[in-house]
């Protein structure tokens, strides 16, 4: 089947262009002496998971129990999940999980390390666990090296957990500043007899800037297999680059300069992550998708020589990829113009 003979909208990826942006990191992560972890919340795909491990990833991080039981049950062994995890039925499902997979948990507080140790003492096993630092991004994390290290102790003194060491997502653009917070928390952990196994660092805005960081043991990336229109604002890369496309067809012309497509928030999400419209047409660089209800997108085609006519296909690249994700049952991969297969999204909703 030709692409453009797809039912639209619909999420078509690209699939030279993803194995390109897998090899291009791993190989910049390789060449800097980084264990490279990718994020896969972006893609939730399983076979894309094992695309990147073959390449040389050595596991996967998830965000919640849910989506990381997918990859599991997908034969994914090393798992990552950063996100705290508290609550008798989470745990119970966490501690059932540790047993299929080599499992690390983070923690940024002293109740969800009591959570962690009481479930996992009462089942006789064990979990690793990172401390989470908050190096300047304002989201999770203890606010000190000093506070780092209390928490560690905690998990060091906690039955049935094991301390690992620290793991941060750093505010884009200061990394330096980043990689001196750890380092001092990873000295006073040391000072104190405790082993730091693993420091972890990640974000694809800032991921060719990762040699940056002198004392990260590992890096976490996720949207670069992807990439987005924000991320292309950033410079980290290029609209080449992007591999997932909404494909959308033109339904309506009201005025000379209005076209609405059967894109709206329900395919390419409200995510603005402060651009101004909600995608790029990659075939009429200069239209504003200017407004997304449900069901429609309104595009502004007054900068555009052009204009496509009713029942035409247009791409975008979306402004957020990861979102994009979570919207649609299956994604369509392509090789030049033809659909070379449909994968399902087989953790979409996966949100605990």
């Amino acid at each position: 089947m030709l692409v453009i003979e797809l039912d639209t909208p619909c999420v078509v990826i690209d699939g030279a262009i993803v194995d390109r942006n897998i090899q291009r990191f791993q190989t910049y992560c390789t060449y800097h002496g980084l264990n490279f972890r990718p994020h896969v919340k972006t893609h939730k795909i399983p076979e894309l998971a094992h695309r990147q491990i073959q390449s040389g990833a050595i596991g996967i991080n998830c965000q919640k129990i849910s989506e990381a039981e997918v990859f599991v049950d997908a034969g994914i062994e090393d798992v990552l999940i950063t996100f705290n995890i508290l609550g008798e039925k989470k745990l119970k499902r966490l501690v059932d999980l540790s047993k299929r997979c080599r499992l690390t948990v983070v923690a940024d507080n002293t109740e969800t390390i009591k959570q962690l140790s009481t479930y996992f003492k009462q089942e006789k096993s064990s979990v690793r666990v990172l401390v989470e630092c908050d190096t300047g991004a304002k989201r999770c994390g203890v606010q000190s090296p000093q506070d780092a290290l209390a928490l560690a102790l905690v998990i060091e003194a906690s039955p049935s957990l094991v301390f690992s060491g620290l793991l941060t997502y750093p505010a884009p653009e200061k990394t330096l500043e980043a990689n001196d917070w750890l380092q001092e928390a990873r000295e006073l952990c040391k000072n104190a007899g405790l082993t730091v196994e693993t420091i972890s660092t990640g974000g694809t805005p800032g991921m060719f800037s990762a040699h940056d960081f002198s004392v990260a043991t590992e890096y976490r990336a996720g949207t670069y297999i992807y990439n987005d229109r924000s991320l292309v604002n950033h410079g980290t890369c290029k609209y080449e680059d992007c591999a997932l496309t909404v494909l959308t067809t033109v339904v309506s012309h009201p005025t000379e300069d209005r076209i609405i497509v059967d894109a709206g928030s329900k395919s390419l999400s409200s995510d603005l992550l402060g651009l101004e419209g909600y995608g790029y047409v990659v075939e009429y660089p200069l239209a504003k998708i200017y407004a997304l209800s449900e069901e429609h997108g309104s595009i502004d085609f007054s900068a555009c020589d052009l204009r496509p006519k009713i029942g035409e296909k247009l791409n975008i690249i979306p402004n957020h990829a990861c979102v994009v994700s979570n919207l649609s049952d299956y994604v369509h991969l392509k090789l030049d113009d033809h659909v070379s297969d449909s994968l399902p999204v087989a953790a979409r909703g996966k949100v605990w």
